[in-house]
């Protein structure tokens, strides 16, 4: 019955071919020295012809489609299903090309025949365009592939450097100093954070001093360590790597520092321009306090208390919260008092920045 059915729908498809066929021949004047019954006729045998042949390619066709289906079917289960993968988005870009290109045809109106024919070149723009793009998927799965790997291989390459390029390695004089601590917990320090196992070692015998100052400094050092291992945004590590063979420790720090593509943080001078010479990137803790200092101009007032003599005649000295020294012209005899000030020039030095300041005339006070 389904065989009877599809017979009757590849003649009936003939035909309408058939007409089609005849009725273009005729738009275009290949018929026009026919007329009346004779070009009738034509049609009748267009339609009939097509009909046939349609009628005659129909097992053919069938038994063809019927051995395809198998033979991709019997492909199909051999593939690797990420070229199955590949075949499918081919085809599907392929499907949505074909949508476009077809689109503009299916709008076309024939007479007599409506837009049957353009639905039958539209079909076979389908089927042409995703049979491409399965192809074209398919056959460039080593070029995808070896696109992929490289993509993959860059992103390994970026990740594996931003991740040597966040590694902090921090030094004895550091954590000695402690402010590391409230830097980390401010959040200007970002990535891991390593401590080898000597710069330990080296804190332990510190504290293990006979001399009262050392030994607190090691203490606090050790204590400072344990709070930056407890702030839970932060990783912290400590590296085995011992480095028997180098006897310093700053020397040790630095060659850690180079294997793991780290910075180096220390507040040790001599230490940081010996990194800066072997192309080892510091973050400095005193360069970024001497940063971090208010800015002050000449003729600015500030009211300072003035806390001993200075160096030269005459003069005294006070400093600011955060360190800074202040050296006040002819404050000699206001040592103890509080006064007015204005500022005279500003000196940076390694050691950090110096204020230069004179007292304003009437303006000491208890």
């Amino acid at each position: 019955m389904a065989k009877k059915v599809f017979n009757i729908f590849m003649i009936l498809l003939g035909g309408i071919c058939g007409f089609t066929v005849v009725y273009l021949l005729d738009k275009v004047q290949l018929l026009s020295s026919f007329e009346g019954v004779v070009k009738t006729v034509i049609y009748v045998i267009g339609i009939i012809l097509f009909s046939i042949i349609f009628y005659l390619i129909f097992p053919k066709i069938i038994k063809g489609i019927d051995k395809s289906t198998k033979n991709v079917e019997s492909e199909i289960a051999k593939l690797p299903i990420s070229e199955v993968l590949l075949g499918v988005v081919g085809m599907i870009i392929g499907l949505i090309v074909a949508l476009l290109v077809s689109y503009p045809l299916l709008q076309l109106e024939l007479p007599y025949v409506g837009n049957i024919p353009m639905v039958i070149l539209s079909i076979i723009i389908f089927i042409s365009l995703g049979y491409l793009g399965l192809r074209v998927g398919r056959t460039n799965k080593s070029d995808l592939n070896n696109t992929f790997q490289k993509m993959r291989i860059s992103k390994d390459k970026v990740s594996k450097k931003t991740i040597n390029e966040s590694i902090k390695i921090l030094d004895t004089s550091v954590i000695i100093d402690g402010r590391i601590k409230d830097i980390i917990e401010a959040g200007f320090i970002e990535g891991k954070i390593i401590v080898p196992i000597f710069v330990l070692e080296e804190l332990q015998h510190i504290a293990d001093s006979d001399n009262d100052l050392r030994r607190q400094k090691g203490r606090r050092g050790l204590d400072i360590l344990k709070l930056i291992q407890n702030i839970t945004s932060t990783e912290v590590e400590i590296s085995q790597k011992r480095y028997s063979d180098i006897e310093e420790v700053d020397s040790k720090i630095l060659q850690l520092a180079k294997e793991l593509k780290g910075k180096v943080i220390t507040n040790d001078y001599n230490l940081n321009k010996v990194a800066t010479v072997r192309d080892i990137e510091v973050l400095n803790i005193n360069e970024l306090a001497n940063a971090m200092k208010p800015i002050v101009i000449p003729g600015e007032q500030m009211t300072v208390t003035i806390l001993k003599d200075g160096k030269e005649a005459n003069q005294g000295l006070a400093y600011l919260e955060d360190g800074t020294m202040i050296v006040i012209e002819d404050g000699k005899n206001y040592i103890g008092k509080t006064v007015e000030t204005t500022v005279t020039s500003v000196l940076q030095t390694a050691a950090g920045k110096m204020i230069f300041v004179r007292i304003n005339l009437n303006n000491g006070k208890k």
